[in-house]
């Protein structure tokens, strides 16, 4: 029996409806000829698909269809079959409905696939990376000693274990719970199971069947049918949820149906019925969103990930860790959606939950536990108790199952030993195995899986499989493959859902638009009506070459790797083929593109009066789309190949300046080198150019203009034969020059090759597109792989000591073992005592009629309802509701973390809260952020540092953070860094250091922390509790939001707040012993009797009707308003306002209150330190930038090596210069993406708690690139100033290393970081800086000389700091050079008859530049236009006598870049004034429209 029959309802073509929707009467069966349930079940399938397509729930029958799931989701396949017979009221005849599907499909022959799943003795090996050393720049500076260390290391690769041994069975309709701590290998479990097993490096063995078909066949055939569901949420988190459940739907989407209804009528009602099964039916239209958009929900997120993944329409699912960040009422749901989904597929689901409640337990059939890679229990789920009971193991009172059965596996956990078998029970992994092994329920269930793969006809159910594929497929699908759309439909809906992506993120595409029509009035204005004459050819080129190398910019700009986690999933569901995706995305921005490309070129080309008409204009207009969508095509290609985006990066810099170089308008194809020429012929650019400048130049006539040689005074009357233009392609006797010419002589171009370029293009297009599409394909989109612990260098490694019996703590380690044994750890709280002697809290913290209200969708919207409470020294109060109720809005409103508009009191002691406030109180937030190239110790230490008292000794502060440390158990991964998530501390670790950062602060207010269990197992949770309630007791105030508490944790707090949604208080005070006085408000008021055997925190949130799905008709908070404990708390609030305001304040700051705890030039010392630390060890990025600058120089000092002594090496000359100039900007590419993470750390976490000034974030970062760049910049000075053979002598290298190496250096990076701090995130920063750079390197005087540019325009020419250093670093080489010119370069003419050639020109040179070749002919006058490099220098305004002026001028620039740096974090991100709001500009846009209509 399968959903199908949602999906595929049969059509009764002879009713015809007038509206979509089923009216309650309707389906109450009081409709005409409607009597009975069958022919009810008839009309709600007819509803489910009725023929207009559209599909509408009235309220009261969705209300049936989710009683229906409630029902579905309580039963399990040990129960008795399932009675799907009609409600109490005799309305909804369930199983009537599923019996007209199933007659349908059965008459109709559509297979239903469904498959049990067998293990037997599975293993799985993987490097072992558990512990590795982490790299620093000093590995580069010893490279011979890494290189030798390196291949030592990879012969000693050893293999690690991961799995052994496991076993199991899993009957089609049955779910199995996989227990074990975050570590054990669980995911690997289900990662095996389900076929992902690309990431196990010693591969998999034993046997893993489908009902009889191997895993590697189908692996092979079915991959579709086996579906992996990640911990992680990932969507595009600009779809909404309509657009991201119909994507799914509609990739899966049977060719053959029930009763042939049509595609659109199953994608409505499959996506209806999910939506109300899973409560989404409200979020239809609101975006997904992230931890950066705002969208839904974490728990409603969840469940659109659930959704997504059952319309992938597997047959057996693994679930990895899917209710982590669920508050309980959700996580229940989720756990019993699956179980309607197995019940109604027969699907099988494998399903790993890290804090199982009892009824989350009793929703599965089997379990197994799973300890250290070893499995030691598999069985129904009532059974695992009573074997480990055999064993010697008792659960302890209220403690659930699942937390028992986990904690059986943890060595600090609570364990409860039948006396007399203290000796007896196992105690390590291996000793746990062994007892499995050698028991009756081991051989039971070998005989098991014996037994049902006998029973499994394989040959029979892979007919079939291969015949339920075939019907399902589409008929243009290929016959191997396991997808069920054709390659091409696959490309069409990811190609709508690209345009989808894009007008949900319309803000990058404005940027892009708005940005290229800023670039083209200020390019065509600077270029404005270019002279036709000769003088305006090299412009004229620099017109066409500039609108290339924008968009190859633009290209570059636009890298992005956030969509592969998402195409990973995908690909892991089988919904398309990855290359799908890629061909799509290409499609899908092309009109996006096109759109700023047009509008780029109408006013660039029209204002810089390039050639006027047609066949010109859309010549260019063809070639530069093409040129564009290659380039862009080339770097797409590229980040496909690269696993991160450094790496992309990196390559994308070397090929963006051979775009630069190699288009031919830098360096022409006759000075090019023979090694370097070949990359001309590889890019794409060249031909366009080539092209371009044909369309413009082609039987062009230019006139001399001021290039007739001779002219001036003394040669008015002399004839065309006796002077010459002075210009590449001039004949003698003429006074114009034909473009055909020009471009023949200067460039090697001939007009006839345009169209053969055309092909050439066309070629470049599908084969960048193609290379693409099969590396996308082929290459896995995520790297995977286990978390490994990465120590410091050189750190002394803490060695746990494995084996009980060597331990020189024996007897300590089993006495965590006894039957007395009820602590969390040996030690007990004696040995914890004195670390919380001085953690006291100062005073109790009120707050009165609190509300929060945000600007929403043009009105407002209040998300905290007057809430009133209070924290007193020595308790836990506990922070409860669901998902969406306002736990954490109040969490960050009490914290003063909110922006929004707040009322109401907050006090610490009856007074109201000082500026030392954020830096006395605790904060942990839900999010770990921290430094990832830090060690724990060092991430404390600093905390510590930052936060306490500067009159504390160092000594003190470091002493106390080694308690911390002791305390948390964090030992023995103190000295190992941070890392990223699964190459560095695992969850659970990374919790713990973000509740160490804040308690080695001694916050002496209170504490919050915002769901710190969040993502931990039970034992891991129950031990932070166990924590926190050691803090409480010591006299600290905490305040603590949580999500899944089981009964045991739950008491351990003091008080609950427990909001609903619209942060209306359902109640607020004592939660009593064993919970109650709690328990006894609710029953007073109307709910039901709360069981002994229930979860007191699930019994209150499903009593207000909390969760996805649930109501309930009263009002709690109504109630609440009007209950004697409601009297009774704002009673104690005001009591306690008004007798501690009376008493004398002990809990603020001695004397006037401190916003920081430290002195600036203190914060400023280690601050530095800290980031200065950071790169030393951010080996990646140093690295890239090496590379960068190592690659670059000495790419350029071969491009342009030894550029000689004509008129074309004073040219290059330049262009050498001028693309080492150009190469800061892929170097502030990366200062950029490195800074931005130092940037987000602050302001999320440091920020809030006034760790340090934000002035030093800043700064901070600057003085730390400074150094690297000192030396990089070096290296590249040697690669590329000694190639070019100019000047070797230090009075002209070292002044040019000065200029570059120093002083430019100063001054790019604090561009670069400027810009960054200007902009709200990084893309932003991209295309702020790209535009920037584009105004700086076009006014700097070298693509269009001063003389040449409109007299308005000169002053940014005179602004731009790029005009100084290129006036500089030219002057530098070109001061003093002879100048030799080719025959190519020399212009010819006659003297008048009786002149040499010296005599006819000899007044002429007295007042102009150049030479006569051969001054004593009387015929062919060979004049070269320069004679010396200091006269180009006077051409192009960069006279050498500036030197010292503009060494000057770079001081002011660099000294403003670091004031603007910090001025415009200030205005921006301090006084968060908004200067550039995307959304103001959409809105905006959108009143423009309107008024036009």
């Amino acid at each position: 029996m399968t959903l199908n029959f949602f999906r595929d309802m049969p059509a009764d073509n002879d009713i015809q409806s007038s509206s979509s929707a089923l009216s309650a009467e309707e389906f109450d069966g009081n409709y005409p000829g409607y009597s009975n349930a069958q022919d009810n079940a008839e009309r709600l399938t007819k509803m489910l698909t009725n023929p207009d397509g559209t599909v509408d729930f009235d309220d009261d029958v969705a209300s049936r269809v989710e009683s229906f799931a409630s029902k579905l989701s309580r039963h399990t396949t040990r129960d008795s079959p399932m009675d799907l017979s009609a409600d109490a009221d005799g309305r909804f005849d369930a199983r009537a409905i599923f019996a007209a599907f199933v007659r349908d499909a059965a008459e109709q022959d559509i297979h239903i696939r469904k498959a049990g799943v067998t293990l037997k003795d599975v293993g799985a090996s993987g490097l072992d990376s558990s512990a590795l050393e982490g790299a620093t720049f000093g590995n580069i500076l010893c490279l011979p000693y890494t290189i030798y260390k390196g291949i030592r290391a990879a012969k000693q690769k050893r293999m690690k274990q991961i799995l052994r041994n496991v076993n199991g069975l899993a009957k089609p309709g049955e779910m199995v719970l996989v227990l074990g701590r975050p570590g054990a290998g669980c995911s690997s479990f289900l990662k095996i199971t389900a076929g992902e097993i690309d990431q196990f490096a010693g591969g998999v063995e034993g046997d893993i069947s489908y009902d009889g078909i191997p895993q590697d066949e189908m692996m092979r055939n079915y991959k579709a049918d086996v579906i992996y569901n990640g911990e992680l949420d990932v969507h595009f988190p600009h779809l909404t949820v309509q657009q991201t459940l119909d994507f799914a739907i509609a990739c899966k989407t049977p060719s053959r149906r029930v009763n042939g209804i049509s595609r659109s009528q199953y994608i409505a009602s499959t996506r209806e019925l999910y939506a109300t099964i899973f409560g989404l039916r409200h979020t239809y239209n609101t975006k997904v969103g992230n931890d950066f958009v705002r969208g839904v929900s974490g728990g409603e997120r969840k469940r659109v990930s659930i959704a997504e993944a059952l319309a992938a329409r597997g047959t057996v699912y693994c679930w990895d860790n899917a209710t982590r960040g669920l508050d309980a009422s959700t996580a229940l749901e989720y756990a019993q959606a699956i179980r309607i989904m197995t019940n109604l597929l027969e699907s099988t689901a494998f399903v790993t939950i890290y804090q199982a409640s009892e009824n989350i337990y009793e929703c599965f059939d089997k379990v197994t536990v799973i300890h250290s890679g070893k499995q030691i229990y598999f069985g129904l789920i009532h059974d695992a108790k009573k074997y480990f009971d055999k064993m010697g193991y008792e659960c302890p009172a209220r403690q659930v199952t699942a937390e028992f059965l986990t904690a059986i596996t943890d060595p600090n956990g609570l364990h409860q030993i039948k006396p007399g078998y203290e000796s007896r029970v196992p105690r390590t992994a291996e000793e746990f195995e062994e007892y499995w092994l050698n028991s009756p329920e081991f051989a039971q269930l070998q005989k098991d899986i014996d037994d049902y793969n006998n029973s499994v006809d394989s040959r029979g159910v892979e007919s079939l499989y291969k015949k339920s594929m075939n019907d399902e497929k589409s008929k243009y699908a290929r016959k191997k493959s396991y997808y069920t759309l054709s390659y091409w439909g696959q490309v069409r809906l990811c190609t709508q859902r690209g345009f989808q992506r894009i007008y949900g993120d319309k803000s990058a595409t404005i940027t892009n638009i708005v940005a290229a029509i800023i670039q083209s009035f200020v390019s065509g204005s600077l270029y404005y009506n270019a002279p036709s004459s000769t003088s305006g050819a090299f412009s004229r080129g620099g017109v066409l070459y500039f609108c290339l190398l924008y968009y190859s910019l633009m290209g570059l700009a636009n890298l992005n790797f956030e969509h592969r986690p998402i195409l990973q999933k995908h690909k892991g569901y089988s919904l398309y083929h990855p290359s799908a995706e890629a061909v799509a995305s290409t499609i899908s921005g092309f009109p996006f593109r096109m759109l700023g490309l047009t509008c780029f070129l109408i006013i660039i080309y029209f204002l810089s009066g390039l050639h006027r008409t047609a066949g010109a204009f859309f010549t260019v207009y063809l070639f530069l789309t093409m040129c564009s969508e290659a380039i862009n095509g080339l770097f797409e290609m590229i980040s496909a190949g690269c696993d991160t985006i450094s790496q992309a990066n990196s390559i994308s810099g070397i090929l963006m300046m051979s775009i630069s170089m190699y288009s031919t308008y830098m360096i022409q194809l006759p000075s090019m080198h023979p090694w370097f020429k070949w990359i001309s012929y590889i890019l794409p650019i060249r031909y366009a150019f080539e092209s371009m400048l044909n369309a413009e130049f082609h039987g062009r006539h230019m006139d001399c203009g001021g290039t007739l040689v001779p002219s001036g005074p003394g040669y008015e009357n002399i004839t065309d034969a006796n002077r010459v233009c002075a210009f590449v392609g001039s004949k003698p006797g003429q006074s114009w020059v034909l473009g055909d010419d020009y471009l023949n002589l200067t460039f090697q171009y001939k007009y006839k090759d345009t169209w053969r370029n055309f092909g050439i293009m066309w070629c470049f297009l599908l084969g960048y597109m193609i290379i693409k599409a099969v590396v996308t394909e082929y290459k896995r989109p995520v790297k995977g792989g286990g978390d490994a612990l990465i120590f410091k260098k050189g750190a002394k490694r803490f060695t746990p000591v494995d084996d009980l019996e060597s331990s020189s703590g024996s007897i300590e380690s089993r006495e965590k073992y006894s039957s007395e044994s009820g602590s969390v750890s040996a030690g007990g709280k004696s040995s914890s005592a004195p670390v919380f002697e001085d953690l006291k809290a100062a005073g109790a913290f009120i707050w009165r009629n609190v509300c929060y209200t945000i600007p929403y969708d043009g009105g407002q919207r209040q998300l905290l309802d007057n809430v009133s409470g209070y924290c007193i020294p020595g308790t836990m109060t506990a922070l409860m509701g669901e998902s969406g109720a306002g736990k954490t809005t109040l969490l960050n409103t009490l914290a003063q973390r909110n922006v929004g508009i707040i009322t109401g009191d907050m006090l610490v002691n009856g007074r109201p809260i000082d500026s030392s406030f954020e830096r006395r109180t605790g904060y942990v937030q839900q999010q770990d952020i921290h430094i990832a190239e830090l060690t724990v110790r060092e991430s404390l230490v600093f905390s510590a540092r930052m936060r306490r008292d500067q009159a504390i000794p160092d000594a003190e502060k470091c002493a106390y953070v080694e308690k911390i440390i002791e305390l948390l158990d964090m030992e023995e991964y103190a000295e190992a860094l941070v890392g990223a998530v699964g190459n560095g501390l695992n969850v659970e670790q990374r919790k713990k250091l973000s509740i160490g950062v804040e308690l080695v602060a001694k916050p002496d207010v209170l504490l919050f922390l915002d769901e710190p269990t969040s993502g931990l197992d039970s034992q891991s949770s129950w031990a932070i509790i166990q924590l926190l309630r050691k803090l409480a007791e010591a006299g600290q105030s905490i305040l603590c939001t949580i999500h899944q508490p089981s009964a045991t944790l739950f008491e351990q707090f003091d008080r609950l707040l427990l909001l609903k949604k619209g942060g209306q208080t359902v109640y607020f005070g004592d939660i009593g012993e064993n919970s109650k006085t709690l328990l006894d408000y609710f029953e007073r008021n109307g709910s039901r009797k709360c069981t002994r055997e229930e979860n007191p925190a699930e019994y209150i949130l499903e009593a207000i009707g909390a969760g996805a799905t649930a109501s309930v008709q009263d009002d709690w908070h109504a109630i609440w308003k009007q209950s004697a404990e409601f009297t009774a708390a704002n009673h104690k609030v005001d009591e306690l306002i008004t007798e501690l305001s009376q008493k004398p304040d002990t809990s603020s700051d001695d004397g006037k209150p401190h916003k920081y705890a430290t002195s600036y030039f203190y914060q400023f010392k280690y601050v530095y330190l800290r980031t200065a630390t950071t790169f030393w060890r951010n080996l990646d990025y140093i690295m890239a930038k090496m590379m960068l600058m190592m690659i670059g120089g000495l790419y350029i000092g071969f491009t342009f090596y030894d550029p000689g002594d004509s008129h074309i090496g004073l040219q290059n000359s330049m262009f050498a210069v001028f693309i080492s100039i150009v190469l800061s900007a892929p170097a502030m590419n990366q200062i950029q993406a490195r800074a931005i993470a130092s940037r987000e750390l602050f302001e999320v976490r440091e920020s809030k708690s006034n760790m340090f000034h934000w002035s030093l974030v800043l700064i901070s970062q600057y003085l730390s690139e400074i150094p690297y760049h000192f030396v990089f910049s070096t290296i590249f000075f040697v690669s590329s100033y000694f190639p070019l053979r100019i000047h070797f002598e230090a009075s002209s290298s070292g002044v040019y290393f000065l200029n570059y190496s120093i002083m430019f250096q100063l001054y790019y990076v604090g561009l670069g970081l400027m810009v960054l701090y200007m902009a709200p995130n990084l893309q932003s920063a991209n295309i702020i800086l790209g535009l920037c750079l584009s105004f700086l390197i076009a006014f700097c005087g070298v693509v269009q000389p001063k003389s040449l540019m409109p007299g308005f325009w000169t002053f940014m020419w005179k602004a731009s700091p790029y005009t100084y250093f290129v006036q500089n670093l030219v002057g530098i080489m070109l001061h003093k050079k002879p100048v030799v010119c080719n025959k190519k370069e020399l212009s010819y003419f006659n003297p008048p008859s009786g002149q040499t050639c010296g005599q006819y020109m000899e007044s002429f040179l007295k007042t102009n530049t150049g030479y006569i070749k051969n001054p004593n002919d009387t015929v062919d006058c060979a004049y070269c236009i320069y004679s010396v490099g200091d006269e180009y220098l006077s051409y192009v305004n960069a006279e050498y006598s500036h030197q010292w002026r503009n060494f000057g001028i770079y001081w002011a620039y660099i000294v403003f870049n670091i004031f603007a740096m910090v001025g415009v974090y200030y205005v921006i991100h301090v006084r968060q004034t908004k200067l550039l709001d995307p959304s103001k500009i959409t809105k905006l846009m959108g009143r423009f429209g309107s008024k036009k209509k």
